[in-house]
């Protein structure tokens, strides 16, 4: 497969696994991976917190690493990529607020291209309209955006991936290995 060039949106705690292990896995096999945040620039960090899975009725936070960004997010253009990720963490409830971020993530999909959103990412997912008649996972607190966007909510186990055409999604970090294989075919399929 010929590497991809792949954008990443993030934004201050955004989960830790779920920006550090694809930007580093996507990049391991090939791929450029450009890391944006909005209001930041490249070289700028974002927070991270670690989400864990402790036996509560929902997941702990913790502080987790700095993440340095690689690209600026000012001009961001989706068709100079050819896929998107968006990870979940705290991130996407603040950055769905942002009509430049809604619009780019639209433009991946206008364009047809591959999408990976793993946990609260749907919440971008959501608000950019794209859901509609597709089958997607997210954490479950985020099943009443996905139904609300008039996507169906994908029940699946905490380390399965589901993929709908190109977009590709997956309840939270434990199905990297799952959701990442699924994203590799899409990629690969392009």
């Amino acid at each position: 497969m010929a590497g991809k060039r792949i954008l990443m949106i993030v934004g201050d705690y955004a989960e830790d696994y779920e920006t550090m292990v694809p930007f580093q896995a996507l990049a391991m096999v090939g791929h450029t991976v450009h890391a944006v945040c909005p209001g930041k620039q490249a070289g700028d960090r974002i927070a991270t917190a670690i989400h864990d899975f402790e036996g509560d009725q929902t997941y702990s936070e913790k502080r987790g690493h700095n993440f340095t960004l690689n690209a600026t997010f000012e001009g961001t253009r989706a068709d100079s990529y050819d896929a998107l990720v968006i990870p979940g963490g705290r991130a996407p409830e603040y950055l769905r607020l942002d009509a430049a971020v809604i619009a780019l993530v639209r433009a991946f999909f206008e364009q047809d291209k591959p999408v990976a959103a793993v946990c609260h990412g749907a919440q971008l997912l959501a608000p950019a309209g794209v859901l509609k008649g597709r089958r997607v996972s997210a954490y479950p607190a985020c099943r009443p955006e996905v139904e609300l966007a008039g996507g169906t909510y994908a029940d699946i186990p905490i380390d399965s991936a589901v993929a709908d055409g190109k977009l590709v999604t997956a309840p939270a970090w434990p199905a990297h290995p799952a959701w990442l294989a699924l994203f590799l075919k899409a990629l690969d399929a392009e």
